[in-house]
Protein backbone atom coordinates (compact mmCIF):
# COMPACT_ATOMS: atom_id res chain seq x y z
CA UNK A 1 0.00 0.00 0.00
CA UNK A 2 1.38 3.83 -0.56
CA UNK A 3 0.29 6.78 0.22
CA UNK A 4 -1.52 9.26 -2.08
CA UNK A 5 1.08 10.74 -4.81
CA UNK A 6 3.02 7.57 -4.97
CA UNK A 7 4.89 8.06 -1.40
CA UNK A 8 5.57 5.19 0.49
CA UNK A 9 3.32 3.86 3.00
CA UNK A 10 3.09 4.82 6.63
CA UNK A 11 4.38 2.57 8.94
CA UNK A 12 1.26 3.31 11.07
CA UNK A 13 -2.76 3.91 10.34
CA UNK A 14 -3.24 7.47 9.47
CA UNK A 15 -6.37 9.28 10.08
CA UNK A 16 -9.05 9.50 7.33
CA UNK A 17 -8.12 12.70 5.65
CA UNK A 18 -11.57 14.50 5.78
CA UNK A 19 -12.82 12.67 8.88
CA UNK A 20 -14.41 13.67 12.28
CA UNK A 21 -10.65 12.63 13.99
CA UNK A 22 -8.44 14.31 11.41
CA UNK A 23 -10.17 17.04 12.02
CA UNK A 24 -9.44 17.28 15.76
CA UNK A 25 -6.01 15.83 15.22
CA UNK A 26 -5.43 19.35 13.11
CA UNK A 27 -7.24 21.49 15.60
CA UNK A 28 -4.50 20.72 18.15
CA UNK A 29 -1.49 21.42 15.82
CA UNK A 30 -3.23 25.08 15.03
CA UNK A 31 -4.25 25.65 18.74
CA UNK A 32 -0.57 24.67 19.64
CA UNK A 33 1.33 27.62 18.23
CA UNK A 34 -1.90 30.13 19.61
CA UNK A 35 -3.20 28.29 23.01
CA UNK A 36 -1.79 31.49 25.02
CA UNK A 37 -4.48 33.57 23.53
CA UNK A 38 -7.30 31.34 24.73
CA UNK A 39 -5.69 31.33 28.13
CA UNK A 40 -4.73 35.39 27.33
CA UNK A 41 -6.91 36.51 30.41
CA UNK A 42 -5.42 34.26 32.74
CA UNK A 43 -1.78 35.10 31.66
CA UNK A 44 -2.37 38.74 32.19
CA UNK A 45 -3.56 38.13 35.33
CA UNK A 46 -1.13 36.00 36.61
CA UNK A 47 1.42 37.94 35.06
CA UNK A 48 0.15 41.26 37.46
CA UNK A 49 -0.74 39.10 40.50
CA UNK A 50 2.14 36.40 40.10
CA UNK A 51 5.27 38.94 39.11
CA UNK A 52 3.65 42.87 40.12
CA UNK A 53 3.32 43.75 36.53
CA UNK A 54 1.43 46.37 36.13
CA UNK A 55 -1.53 46.48 33.61
CA UNK A 56 -0.18 47.88 31.12
CA UNK A 57 2.82 45.41 31.03
CA UNK A 58 1.32 42.24 31.15
CA UNK A 59 -1.00 43.39 28.01
CA UNK A 60 1.70 44.56 26.20
CA UNK A 61 3.80 40.87 26.84
CA UNK A 62 0.40 39.18 25.56
CA UNK A 63 0.22 42.02 22.54
CA UNK A 64 3.89 41.18 21.33
CA UNK A 65 3.45 38.02 21.87
CA UNK A 66 0.72 37.61 19.54
CA UNK A 67 2.46 40.08 17.38
CA UNK A 68 5.46 37.94 16.81
CA UNK A 69 2.40 35.44 16.21
CA UNK A 70 1.37 37.75 13.42
CA UNK A 71 5.02 38.39 11.59
CA UNK A 72 4.92 34.28 11.96
CA UNK A 73 1.67 34.26 10.05
CA UNK A 74 2.91 36.21 7.64
CA UNK A 75 6.22 34.32 7.10
CA UNK A 76 3.79 31.75 6.66
CA UNK A 77 2.23 32.95 3.59
CA UNK A 78 5.36 32.75 1.70
CA UNK A 79 6.00 29.15 2.99
CA UNK A 80 3.09 27.31 3.21
CA UNK A 81 3.26 25.97 -0.62
CA UNK A 82 6.66 24.96 -0.36
CA UNK A 83 7.11 23.39 2.82
CA UNK A 84 7.52 20.14 3.97
CA UNK A 85 4.43 20.77 7.09
CA UNK A 86 5.16 17.29 8.76
CA UNK A 87 9.09 17.89 9.25
CA UNK A 88 8.26 21.91 9.83
CA UNK A 89 5.87 21.51 12.47
CA UNK A 90 7.59 19.35 14.52
CA UNK A 91 10.54 21.41 14.55
CA UNK A 92 8.15 24.31 15.12
CA UNK A 93 6.89 22.55 18.26
CA UNK A 94 10.06 21.63 20.47
CA UNK A 95 10.86 25.06 19.40
CA UNK A 96 7.90 25.79 21.36
CA UNK A 97 8.43 24.18 24.25
CA UNK A 98 11.71 25.61 24.77
CA UNK A 99 11.20 29.23 24.58
CA UNK A 100 7.91 28.46 27.17
CA UNK A 101 10.75 26.65 29.29
CA UNK A 102 12.68 29.73 29.25
CA UNK A 103 10.46 32.27 29.87
CA UNK A 104 9.41 30.33 33.78
CA UNK A 105 13.34 32.29 34.31
CA UNK A 106 12.66 35.71 32.86
CA UNK A 107 10.72 37.92 35.62
CA UNK A 108 10.92 41.54 34.23
CA UNK A 109 8.57 42.77 31.71
CA UNK A 110 11.26 44.05 28.56
CA UNK A 111 13.05 40.55 28.45
CA UNK A 112 9.89 38.85 28.85
CA UNK A 113 8.05 40.93 25.73
CA UNK A 114 11.33 39.95 23.65
CA UNK A 115 10.95 36.32 24.46
CA UNK A 116 7.29 36.08 24.05
CA UNK A 117 7.76 38.18 20.89
CA UNK A 118 10.38 34.99 20.00
CA UNK A 119 7.57 32.92 20.64
CA UNK A 120 4.82 34.04 19.11
CA UNK A 121 6.86 34.19 15.84
CA UNK A 122 7.79 30.50 15.38
CA UNK A 123 3.95 29.26 17.20
CA UNK A 124 2.66 31.88 14.23
CA UNK A 125 4.46 29.91 11.22
CA UNK A 126 3.23 26.19 13.36
CA UNK A 127 -0.70 28.21 12.71
CA UNK A 128 0.24 29.41 9.35
CA UNK A 129 1.60 26.47 8.18
CA UNK A 130 -1.55 24.80 9.80
CA UNK A 131 -4.36 26.64 7.93
CA UNK A 132 -2.41 25.66 4.59
CA UNK A 133 -3.31 22.37 5.66
CA UNK A 134 -7.02 22.86 6.35
CA UNK A 135 -7.00 24.47 3.37
CA UNK A 136 -6.17 21.18 1.48
CA UNK A 137 -9.33 19.08 3.22
CA UNK A 138 -12.98 19.04 1.56
CA UNK A 139 -14.40 21.24 3.94
CA UNK A 140 -12.28 23.43 5.69
CA UNK A 141 -14.93 25.49 7.31
CA UNK A 142 -16.01 22.62 9.26
CA UNK A 143 -12.13 22.18 10.23
CA UNK A 144 -11.75 25.95 11.27
CA UNK A 145 -15.32 25.19 13.38
CA UNK A 146 -13.14 22.11 15.31
CA UNK A 147 -10.30 24.27 15.72
CA UNK A 148 -12.70 26.77 18.06
CA UNK A 149 -14.21 23.83 20.14
CA UNK A 150 -10.65 22.60 21.00
CA UNK A 151 -9.64 26.15 21.71
CA UNK A 152 -12.67 27.13 23.43
CA UNK A 153 -12.73 23.89 25.89
CA UNK A 154 -9.72 24.00 26.71
CA UNK A 155 -8.85 27.40 26.84
CA UNK A 156 -12.15 27.05 29.49
CA UNK A 157 -10.28 24.91 31.34
CA UNK A 158 -6.91 26.89 31.91
CA UNK A 159 -8.95 30.06 32.71
CA UNK A 160 -10.76 28.50 35.43
CA UNK A 161 -7.78 26.62 36.74
CA UNK A 162 -4.89 28.64 36.15
CA UNK A 163 -5.24 31.81 38.00
CA UNK A 164 -5.65 29.57 41.10
CA UNK A 165 -2.74 27.96 40.84
CA UNK A 166 -0.85 30.95 40.84
CA UNK A 167 -1.03 32.56 43.75
CA UNK A 168 -0.01 29.07 45.18
CA UNK A 169 2.80 27.68 42.37
CA UNK A 170 4.00 31.00 40.43
CA UNK A 171 3.44 32.37 37.06
CA UNK A 172 5.52 29.16 35.79
CA UNK A 173 1.96 27.42 36.17
CA UNK A 174 1.37 29.43 32.73
CA UNK A 175 3.78 28.50 30.87
CA UNK A 176 4.25 25.01 32.18
CA UNK A 177 0.65 24.56 30.68
CA UNK A 178 1.69 25.42 27.08
CA UNK A 179 4.75 22.91 27.45
CA UNK A 180 2.05 20.41 27.69
CA UNK A 181 -0.11 21.42 25.37
CA UNK A 182 2.70 21.82 22.43
CA UNK A 183 4.29 18.14 23.82
CA UNK A 184 0.49 16.01 23.66
CA UNK A 185 0.57 17.81 20.07
CA UNK A 186 3.54 16.36 19.09
CA UNK A 187 2.64 12.73 19.66
CA UNK A 188 -0.62 13.24 17.45
CA UNK A 189 1.92 14.37 14.13
CA UNK A 190 2.43 11.07 13.05
CA UNK A 191 -0.95 10.25 12.92
CA UNK A 192 -2.31 13.18 10.24
CA UNK A 193 -2.46 12.40 6.53
CA UNK A 194 0.22 13.50 4.29
CA UNK A 195 -1.92 16.54 2.81
CA UNK A 196 -0.25 16.94 -0.51
CA UNK A 197 -0.23 19.90 -2.00
CA UNK A 198 -2.77 20.07 -4.93
CA UNK A 199 -5.27 17.54 -3.13
CA UNK A 200 -8.45 19.76 -3.50
CA UNK A 201 -9.60 21.74 -6.56
CA UNK A 202 -11.82 24.27 -5.26
CA UNK A 203 -14.06 27.06 -7.84
CA UNK A 204 -13.59 30.87 -6.47
CA UNK A 205 -15.68 33.64 -7.75
CA UNK A 206 -14.84 34.75 -11.30
CA UNK A 207 -12.69 31.72 -11.73
CA UNK A 208 -9.24 33.03 -10.27
CA UNK A 209 -8.51 34.93 -6.87
CA UNK A 210 -10.11 38.26 -6.60
CA UNK A 211 -8.00 40.49 -4.84
CA UNK A 212 -10.31 42.86 -3.67
CA UNK A 213 -12.94 40.13 -1.87
CA UNK A 214 -9.89 38.47 -0.43
CA UNK A 215 -8.91 41.93 0.52
CA UNK A 216 -12.03 43.09 2.26
CA UNK A 217 -12.46 39.16 3.66
CA UNK A 218 -8.77 38.94 5.77
CA UNK A 219 -9.83 42.86 6.84
CA UNK A 220 -12.89 41.55 7.89
CA UNK A 221 -10.84 39.26 10.25
CA UNK A 222 -8.43 41.66 11.50
CA UNK A 223 -11.65 43.97 12.82
CA UNK A 224 -13.45 41.42 14.22
CA UNK A 225 -10.43 39.61 16.06
CA UNK A 226 -9.99 43.27 17.43
CA UNK A 227 -12.94 43.99 18.53
CA UNK A 228 -13.37 41.05 20.37
CA UNK A 229 -9.70 40.44 21.65
CA UNK A 230 -9.20 44.18 23.15
CA UNK A 231 -11.80 43.94 25.54
CA UNK A 232 -11.67 39.89 26.10
CA UNK A 233 -7.79 40.22 27.36
CA UNK A 234 -9.21 42.45 30.26
CA UNK A 235 -11.67 40.36 30.96
CA UNK A 236 -10.85 39.39 34.99
CA UNK A 237 -9.43 42.77 35.46
CA UNK A 238 -13.08 44.26 33.98
CA UNK A 239 -14.46 42.34 36.76
CA UNK A 240 -11.91 43.40 39.52
CA UNK A 241 -13.22 47.25 38.43
CA UNK A 242 -16.69 46.18 38.75
CA UNK A 243 -15.89 44.88 42.69
CA UNK A 244 -16.73 41.24 41.33
CA UNK A 245 -14.77 38.97 43.66
CA UNK A 246 -11.63 36.96 41.18
CA UNK A 247 -13.63 33.19 41.75
CA UNK A 248 -16.59 34.52 40.30
CA UNK A 249 -14.82 35.80 37.50
CA UNK A 250 -12.65 33.19 36.44
CA UNK A 251 -15.46 30.49 36.91
CA UNK A 252 -17.70 32.93 34.76
CA UNK A 253 -14.83 32.98 31.75
CA UNK A 254 -14.07 29.50 32.36
CA UNK A 255 -17.45 28.34 31.71
CA UNK A 256 -18.76 31.11 28.92
CA UNK A 257 -15.70 29.77 26.89
CA UNK A 258 -17.24 26.20 27.37
CA UNK A 259 -20.45 27.44 26.47
CA UNK A 260 -18.82 28.90 23.13
CA UNK A 261 -18.17 25.78 21.51
CA UNK A 262 -21.73 25.50 21.10
CA UNK A 263 -21.32 28.34 18.19
CA UNK A 264 -18.29 26.05 16.77
CA UNK A 265 -20.19 23.12 17.09
CA UNK A 266 -22.44 24.59 14.97
CA UNK A 267 -19.84 25.64 12.29
CA UNK A 268 -18.95 21.18 12.44
CA UNK A 269 -22.55 20.60 12.02
CA UNK A 270 -23.62 22.78 9.09
CA UNK A 271 -20.93 23.69 7.52
CA UNK A 272 -21.62 25.84 4.20
CA UNK A 273 -24.97 24.64 4.03
CA UNK A 274 -27.00 27.55 5.24
CA UNK A 275 -23.98 29.73 3.23
CA UNK A 276 -22.06 31.93 5.22
CA UNK A 277 -23.34 35.76 4.69
CA UNK A 278 -26.72 35.77 6.85
CA UNK A 279 -24.86 33.62 9.76
CA UNK A 280 -21.99 35.87 9.56
CA UNK A 281 -23.98 38.75 9.85
CA UNK A 282 -26.28 37.81 12.37
CA UNK A 283 -23.86 36.32 14.73
CA UNK A 284 -21.77 39.73 14.34
CA UNK A 285 -24.90 41.65 15.07
CA UNK A 286 -25.33 39.83 18.35
CA UNK A 287 -21.48 39.88 19.19
CA UNK A 288 -22.33 43.55 19.49
CA UNK A 289 -24.72 43.80 21.92
CA UNK A 290 -23.22 41.67 23.81
CA UNK A 291 -19.85 43.61 24.08
CA UNK A 292 -22.43 46.74 25.01
CA UNK A 293 -23.66 44.54 27.15
CA UNK A 294 -20.67 44.83 29.56
CA UNK A 295 -21.88 48.78 30.13
CA UNK A 296 -23.82 46.77 32.77
CA UNK A 297 -21.19 44.40 33.85
CA UNK A 298 -21.08 45.02 37.79
CA UNK A 299 -24.49 42.73 38.23
CA UNK A 300 -23.00 39.23 38.18
CA UNK A 301 -25.86 38.03 35.78
CA UNK A 302 -24.91 40.37 33.04
CA UNK A 303 -20.88 39.41 33.18
CA UNK A 304 -21.97 35.90 33.04
CA UNK A 305 -24.78 36.13 30.23
CA UNK A 306 -22.80 38.87 27.98
CA UNK A 307 -19.35 36.30 28.28
CA UNK A 308 -21.50 33.58 27.34
CA UNK A 309 -23.33 35.25 24.72
CA UNK A 310 -20.32 36.65 23.16
CA UNK A 311 -18.31 33.17 23.56
CA UNK A 312 -20.77 31.60 21.58
CA UNK A 313 -21.30 34.34 18.31
CA UNK A 314 -17.47 34.76 18.61
CA UNK A 315 -16.44 31.40 17.91
CA UNK A 316 -19.00 30.59 15.43
CA UNK A 317 -18.59 34.12 12.97
CA UNK A 318 -14.48 33.75 13.23
CA UNK A 319 -15.06 29.83 11.79
CA UNK A 320 -16.60 31.34 9.01
CA UNK A 321 -14.26 34.26 8.37
CA UNK A 322 -11.42 31.83 8.73
CA UNK A 323 -13.55 29.39 6.21
CA UNK A 324 -14.23 32.36 3.93
CA UNK A 325 -10.19 33.45 3.60
CA UNK A 326 -9.31 29.54 2.63
CA UNK A 327 -11.80 29.09 0.17
CA UNK A 328 -10.09 31.62 -2.09
CA UNK A 329 -6.87 29.29 -2.78
CA UNK A 330 -6.77 25.54 -2.33
CA UNK A 331 -3.09 25.73 -2.02
CA UNK A 332 -3.22 27.50 1.81
CA UNK A 333 -1.66 30.73 0.59
CA UNK A 334 -5.05 32.56 1.63
CA UNK A 335 -5.79 30.46 4.81
CA UNK A 336 -2.51 31.45 6.04
CA UNK A 337 -2.88 35.13 5.18
CA UNK A 338 -6.32 35.19 6.87
CA UNK A 339 -4.51 33.95 10.24
CA UNK A 340 -2.10 36.87 9.48
CA UNK A 341 -4.74 39.30 9.95
CA UNK A 342 -6.20 37.57 12.45
CA UNK A 343 -3.57 37.67 14.62
CA UNK A 344 -3.09 41.30 13.61
CA UNK A 345 -6.21 41.82 14.88
CA UNK A 346 -6.19 39.89 17.84
CA UNK A 347 -2.49 41.78 18.87
CA UNK A 348 -3.82 44.64 17.98
CA UNK A 349 -7.37 44.83 20.39
CA UNK A 350 -5.17 44.70 23.69
CA UNK A 351 -2.29 46.56 22.54
CA UNK A 352 -4.38 49.85 21.68
CA UNK A 353 -6.57 48.38 25.35
CA UNK A 354 -3.38 48.89 27.43
CA UNK A 355 -3.03 52.51 26.37
CA UNK A 356 -6.89 53.14 27.26
CA UNK A 357 -6.35 51.39 30.62
CA UNK A 358 -3.62 53.54 31.75
CA UNK A 359 -6.72 55.34 33.14
CA UNK A 360 -8.76 52.60 33.54
CA UNK A 361 -10.95 53.62 31.37
CA UNK A 362 -13.42 50.50 30.70
CA UNK A 363 -16.07 52.66 29.80
CA UNK A 364 -14.40 53.63 26.74
CA UNK A 365 -12.74 50.35 26.00
CA UNK A 366 -16.03 48.61 25.85
CA UNK A 367 -17.29 51.38 23.32
CA UNK A 368 -14.61 51.31 21.16
CA UNK A 369 -14.97 46.97 20.91
CA UNK A 370 -18.22 47.49 19.99
CA UNK A 371 -17.46 50.66 17.37
CA UNK A 372 -14.71 48.25 16.14
CA UNK A 373 -17.09 45.15 15.69
CA UNK A 374 -20.11 47.27 14.15
CA UNK A 375 -17.26 48.31 11.49
CA UNK A 376 -16.48 44.16 10.71
CA UNK A 377 -20.06 43.97 9.55
CA UNK A 378 -20.40 45.75 5.80
CA UNK A 379 -16.63 44.45 5.45
CA UNK A 380 -17.11 40.67 5.79
CA UNK A 381 -20.62 41.15 3.56
CA UNK A 382 -19.14 41.17 0.21
CA UNK A 383 -16.70 38.26 -0.40
CA UNK A 384 -19.14 36.31 1.88
CA UNK A 385 -22.22 37.14 -0.41
CA UNK A 386 -19.97 36.87 -3.33
CA UNK A 387 -18.64 33.43 -2.66
CA UNK A 388 -21.79 32.05 -1.73
CA UNK A 389 -23.18 32.46 -5.01
CA UNK A 390 -20.31 30.81 -6.36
Amino acid sequence: MTAEGGAPARRWPTAAPDGLLAAVLLAFLATAGFFYVNIMAALVAGLVDGLGFSEGDAGRVGSLNIYGAALGALVAVAIVARVRWRPFAACALVALMAIDAASIFVTEPAPLMTMRFLHGTVGGMLVGVAYGVFARTRTPDRVFGMLLVVQYGLGGLGIMVLPRLVPLYGHGVLFGALIAFSFVTLLMLPFLHNYPRGRIVRAVPGGGIRYGLLAAAVGSVFLFQAGNMGLAAYMLELARNFGIDAGFASTALGAATWVGIAGSGLVVIFGTRFGRTWPLVVSAAITILGTFAFHWGGSKAVYLAANCVTAITWSFAIAYLLGLCAAFDPTGRTAALGGFLSKMGLASGPFVAAWLLDVSDYTRLINISALVLVASVPVMFLPARALDRT
